[in-house]
């Protein structure tokens, strides 16, 4: 697969070096030439010096040739305008940008561009750790609205078919990971202690879900 990533900054150039080292062809584009030393002396993708809303710039990329675009320059419109220019000018399948603001993120999802926010995501990671929940955030869907969590099997709660956790409208059990194997969870499936579950779970239920969760040992582990 090939990607072009705009901005080189401490989030697009990890990415970048990520992606390479899953043997994809990377391009990675930045205004600015000092950027690209955060990718280091052996990267193996690409650069291109310039502005990620400049169709020409985008254009020696390889951005006709893309699979992916992921833009991630420090500026929320110049992220909006990069994706844009992906989506309409080079018809490129998959774009993905960071938006800082959430309520803009919801706008331009609604255009058909994927945004991802560090303030939202931040923002869960820290109530989290506060607050010694009984599970961790990862990134939320449908705006907020829902929450995709993940929490350990506790002993108390070892035993349990899914469908005896869950919550009709309120939770779901999505998937679990048992030894390094995750699997789509059916409602007959039967816990186990120290599996990890992901679960759907509405706002008005996430006291449940934690009370459900709270019994877990000293020792429980709790990944995002």
């Amino acid at each position: 697969m090939r990607y072009l990533i705009v901005g080189c900054g401490r989030v697009g150039s990890t990415l970048a070096k990520l992606l390479v080292a899953d043997k994809h062809d990377v391009v990675v584009v930045d205004e600015n030439p000092a950027a690209f030393k955060r990718l280091g002396n052996r990267f193996g993708g690409q650069v291109e010096v310039g502005t990620g809303i400049d169709y020409d710039v985008l254009k020696r990329a390889g951005a006709e040739r893309a699979d992916g675009f992921v833009a991630v320059t420090d500026g929320d419109n110049r992220n909006v305008m990069a994706a844009l220019i992906a989506q309409k000018m080079f018809r490129i399948p998959k774009i993905v940008a960071r938006i800082y603001d959430p309520p803009r993120g919801q706008l331009y999802r609604e255009l058909g561009i994927e945004t991802f926010s560090p303030t939202t995501i931040g923002a869960q990671t820290i109530r989290d750790r506060l607050q010694d929940v009984a599970y961790a955030s990862v990134p939320t869907f449908d705006f907020g609205k829902l929450s995709s969590l993940v929490a350990t099997v506790t002993r108390a709660q070892a035993g349990k078919r899914v469908d005896l956790v869950e919550m009709d409208g309120k939770i779901r059990i999505a998937a679990i990971r048992r030894l390094g194997s995750v699997s789509v969870a059916s409602p007959g499936d039967v816990l186990v202690e120290g599996d990890e579950i992901n679960a759907i779970v509405s706002p008005e239920a996430l006291t449940q879900f934690a009370a459900a969760f709270s019994s877990a040992r000293p020792e429980a582990r709790l990944t995002a």
